[in-house]
């Protein structure tokens, strides 16, 4: 098991990590980086669900319900605005 402390640092470490590489990403890759953290959406979706099955009181069936609704929720909001996003790179000639 991960102590707490520890379980801080790499989540500290992950923040920051990612924070770096994203506020270094060109305006041109923001589509592509966005699907690809869709698919993150995704695995962490899967994980909720896990954890919610896992559950056994009713306050950790609540929390897993919350993060199960609130991953899909990400997860499908991500795949819309990725779409959006893209529509807007075709030409005028293509959409005919």
């Amino acid at each position: 098991m991960i102590d707490g402390f520890i379980a801080l640092y790499i989540f500290m470490l992950a923040a920051f990590t990612g924070y770096e590489i994203i506020g270094r990403v060109p305006a041109i890759l923001h589509t592509p980086l966005m699907s690809g953290s869709n698919f993150i959406h995704g695995i962490v979706l899967v994980g909720a669900m896990v954890a919610m099955g896992r559950a056994e009181t009713t306050l950790e069936i609540v929390i897993g319900f919350i993060g199960v609704f609130l991953g899909a929720g990400n997860a499908a909001g991500g795949y819309v605005v990725t779409e959006r996003m893209l529509e807007m790179f075709k030409s005028s000639r293509e959409s005919k």
